[in-house]
């Protein structure tokens, strides 16, 4: 059997199903969908829910064809309510090829009906699931899937021709990380896809960001998962809208020149009585032994990835966010826990694969077979990896043995800055190791740079709240640490909240809290984000080489008694340069010699402790020239306290 999960119209994608199931399936029929008409068109059969039309020489019929997989199962009928949710109205009929599908055809079934599937299993009970292929769902706490047509019409022509350049490795990302139902209400309301597109457009022009990573967007059922706990794979939460509700919102951000990176979690599922688990009675899509199909962090059960018909149900997701709703990347939750039978297990709690080893096998095979399609069939696209081991070629081509991701969170230098930065100025000297250990391994994946939401929740503090020292002292801080991390190598992602210094630890029950920008202090964190975004935008030296050893070069890197570190940051061109200083400790230094590749006037494009940022005026007044002794030309610095200097060559 193969299913598609594309119309008529466009790109197909057709995954096979398993051997031995009777190839293709197909259906003569005009389709409503789409604008196709004029003749009988040959469609693949779609699993789901999908509105048709059927022309006959005695006219036309439309209504709903459903198509379910659930091979276990001794009886399935469509309920809803346009039968009464009686499940003896509208049974389906198992296919003839022993697909394990049951179709039919029900005709009056509009757009946005709700219904279920009524499924007798083996031993005779009787179950009610939702439709693993819904393209809507019913609002939550209710759990109906709907039927839906998922018509559109995109004014995004001109991203979607240049997107690929935006989103490439010499390209700069700066991606702003958000929750979408918490990151700004209206009278403690959600606000709508549509509401949310606008403002959230204006405030990345306002703030400079290239990209909004959404967590989760995908039907849920506990809203408290923040997204993490997926039943609706191919169904936007309903909390905010409709699909169409949803396209609006990548549209609109795709005309304001915002990409837009979709959380994708093919690594677990929850296990609601309406969902995925057990599906027909039996372990459909997941592994039966909890040993290998339940997820013991996480309460939830793990996919199946052996299984021909579990990998096309995911890779069909995949496939369709970026074809359906213009996605630019998919950031897949959870990697780790998908590679390592043993993760979050105890000796004796996991079963070793066929080489006795720990590596998920079947799951490799899964996440290589992912980024395969994602590049094949989406070249402008790119896949992230959460990855939070040192799994080697996570971002290297499946061609070179890789995973095939674009880009990995770099989770171990979000793990070592953060605790550097968190101790007293005082104790710096001693760990000044953990700043540089990350550039050991900085080249080794095509990195991004996370301050993610994990970093903000469940009594970690806020990134701000992480800052020692006085008041004036923690802005400082936290000032330092951003431009370290924009002056760095890698692409850059701040969870909404980090760039106004956000004093409480996020939750998903409220707003942000958008009142602190009303002190002057937290508005200089605003602006500094702001210009360190401008300037990693402007910069090629900040960007086009993030992903390569050839882009930086340490020049203080030994000196831990002041904690001052420096670097030269390189574009393609020679004379595109970026010198970055920074100073972790609250001592000013004067005459701080450095030497630079070029002569003459190096400009002070960024100083976090400039007034306008909340900080005490130190600085170079805008330029320093090299002086004229030695052979290699060195420049003398004033560096500010706790605070970052980036200067640039004069052309």
């Amino acid at each position: 059997m193969a299913c598609l999960l594309a119309d008529s119209v466009g790109r197909r994608t057709v995954i096979k199903l398993g051997p031995g199931t009777g190839g293709e399936v197909s259906v003569t029929a005009n389709a409503a969908e789409g604008g196709v008409g004029g003749g009988p068109t040959i469609l693949r059969m779609l699993l789901g829910a999908h509105l048709r039309r059927y022309d006959s020489a005695s006219g036309s019929v439309t209504g709903t064809s459903f198509a379910v997989w659930a091979p276990n199962a001794r009886a399935v009928s469509v309920i809803g309510d346009f039968n009464g949710w009686n499940a003896e109205v509208h049974p389906l009929a198992p296919r003839p090829d022993q697909s394990g599908v049951w179709t039919g055809f029900i005709a009056g079934v509009s757009s946005s009906a709700f219904y279920k599937y009524r499924i007798t299993t083996d031993s005779g009970g009787s179950i009610e699931k939702a439709d693993p292929f819904a393209l809507s769902a019913e609002l939550p706490p209710a759990t109906a899937s709907r039927a839906w047509a998922l018509d559109y019409e995109w004014g995004d022509g001109e991203w979607m021709t240049t997107r690929g350049a935006r989103n490439a490795l010499d390209a700069p990302m700066a991606v702003y990380e958000v929750h979408a139902g918490s990151w700004r209400r209206k009278d403690n309301t959600f606000l709508g896809y549509r509401e949310l597109a606008h403002a959230l457009a204006d405030y990345i022009e306002k703030t400079g960001f290239t990209h909004v990573e959404l967590m989760p967007l995908t039907e849920h059922p506990f809203y408290g998962s923040w997204g993490y706990q997926t039943t609706g794979y191919f169904a936007p939460t309903a909390r905010y809208g409709t699909p169409q509700d949803f396209m609006y919102l990548v549209d609109h951000l795709h005309q304001r020149g915002i990409g837009v990176i979709l959380d994708w979690v093919p690594s677990h599922f929850p296990d609601d009585a309406h969902g995925l688990a057990r599906f027909d009675g039996t372990h459909l899509y997941e592994h039966a032994d909890p040993k290998q199909g339940y997820h013991p962090e996480w309460n939830s059960s793990i996919f199946n990835y052996g299984r021909h018909e579990v990998r096309a149900f995911l890779l069909s997701s995949a496939l369709f966010w970026l074809e359906k709703y213009h996605v630019d990347g998919l950031r897949v939750d959870a990697v780790a826990s998908m590679l390592y039978l043993d993760y979050a297990r105890k000796e004796g709690e996991w079963i070793p694969n066929r080489h006795g080893g720990k590596e998920n096998l079947e799951a490799i095979q899964f996440l290589r077979a992912l980024n395969e399609a994602v590049y094949r069939d989406h070249p402008d696209a790119f896949t992230v990896a959460e990855e939070s081991t040192a799994w080697p070629m996570v971002s290297r081509p499946v061609t070179w043995g890789g995973l095939g991701f674009g880009y990995k969170w770099n989770m171990g230098w979000m793990h070592d800055t953060l605790d550097y930065i968190g101790k007293d100025p005082i104790h710096r000297k001693h760990h000044h190791g953990q700043i540089l250990f990350g550039l050991h391994y900085a080249f080794s994946e095509n990195f991004i740079l996370p301050l993610s939401h994990d970093e903000v929740v469940h009594g970690k503090r806020s990134i701000f709240g992480r800052m020692p020292g006085d008041p004036w002292q923690r802005f400082a801080n936290l000032r330092a640490y951003y431009a370290f991390m924009y002056g760095h190598p890698g692409k850059k992602l701040l969870f909404m909240g980090n760039e106004i210094a956000q004093e409480q630890e996020w939750s998903h029950e409220r707003s942000l809290d958008w009142h602190l920008l009303e002190r002057a202090r937290n508005a200089g964190i605003q602006a500094l984000v702001r210009d360190l975004n401008r300037l990693y935008r402007s910069l090629p030296a900040l960007h086009e080489l993030d992903c390569e050893d050839a882009g930086f070069e340490w020049v203080v890197s030994n000196d831990a008694d002041h904690s001052v570190f420096a670097w030269m940051r390189q574009g393609k061109e020679p004379r595109s340069r970026c010198l970055v200083v920074v100073n972790f400790t609250p001592q000013v230094h004067t005459d701080y010699r450095i030497k630079v590749p070029f002569v003459g006037t190096w400009r002070e494009v960024l100083n976090t402790d400039a007034a306008v940022y909340g900080g005490s005026g130190v600085g170079n007044g805008g330029s320093v020239n090299t002086l004229n002794k030695g052979p290699i030309p060195e420049v003398s610095l004033v560096i500010p306290p706790l605070a970052a200097i980036f200067l640039v060559p004069e052309v």
